[in-house]
């Protein structure tokens, strides 16, 4: 049978984007600062939309998208934490939904770095948010090389070239979903890390791997309930692939494992609800 991927649907995270070569020319604009977004709108989703998936993406060139998320779901992608890595704050910036779509300046489209800077000087702005730095012991997961050594490829994209990880979800004749498939090009593994932490598992994930290339990789697994937020339809896949842990050893030579350790922790401050349009 023949599947497709869901579209704007469930969970796709965008870790990056890559230039164009007209871009990387020596005859490209030079490239803003990206400090802040032009122009950004922020809507509240109606509770029956709540499910209807959620991700951070550049939908053009110019047009960058935040869909369904909490405000502690922004705040984590803004700062590259796990969610529970935020403490503090009203009850509400963890059941209350979210759109924003901005537009971003100049001339060239913004890499993932960029986006979260403005996304940073958004929730200054919209939001009011201030905080603190912290550190906190937390349940976590550990990256480490498994037994018999790393089955990763060494990229071959320039060192300065953006990296890029994309998670699709595929769903299953049942109506839950059947595999998800992420993709990765140039990507160092604490990069992985964080998209790992940031979209896919429900704890803070720390790279103890000792590996510093950067690789091209595949991922095909499985997800469980405890996955993307828990916010999966629900139903058997109708294939037998692994789970993530079994997949992320046998495809990348890869462990990961459950354990406690310190985490650098956001204390929020202050918090306030979206200022107007």
């Amino acid at each position: 049978m023949s599947l497709r991927p869901v579209a704007l649907a469930i969970t796709t995270l965008v870790a990056s984007f890559v230039e164009s070569p007209i871009q990387a020319a020596q005859t490209a604009p030079t490239r803003p600062s990206f400090e802040g977004f032009e122009v950004a709108t922020i809507r509240p989703v109606a509770s029956q939309d709540f499910n209807v998936g959620r991700y951070i993406r550049m939908q053009s060139a110019h047009r960058f998208q935040a869909k369904n998320y909490t405000v502690n779901g922004l705040i984590a992608a803004a700062y590259d934490l796990n969610p529970k890595a935020i403490v503090g704050g009203p009850d509400w910036a963890q059941t209350d939904r979210y759109d924003v779509i901005a537009a971003t300046p100049g001339e060239l489209r913004p890499v993932y770095d960029d986006q979260m800077r403005m996304l940073r000087k958004l929730l200054n702005d919209r939001f009011n948010l201030e905080f603190h730095r912290g550190k906190k012991e937390f349940a976590i997961y550990e990256l480490t090389v498994a037994k018999g050594g790393p089955n990763l490829k060494p990229s071959a994209a320039p060192p300065d070239e953006p990296y890029n990880v994309t998670t699709t979800l595929y769903p299953a004749a049942s109506g839950g979903i059947d595999h998800a498939l992420l993709p990765a090009r140039n990507v160092t593994l604490q990069q992985f890390a964080s998209v790992l932490q940031r979209a896919i598992l429900d704890r803070p994930v720390v790279d103890h791997t000792g590996l510093v290339s950067r690789f091209d990789f595949e991922l095909e697994w499985t997800p469980d309930e405890s996955q993307f937020g828990g916010q999966l339809p629900q139903g058997p896949p109708d294939s037998a692939r692994p789970g993530l842990f079994t997949a992320m050893q046998q495809q990348l030579g890869l462990k990961i494992e459950a354990t406690r350790g310190p985490v650098e922790t956001l204390v929020i401050d202050h918090l306030d609800r979206p200022s107007d349009n």
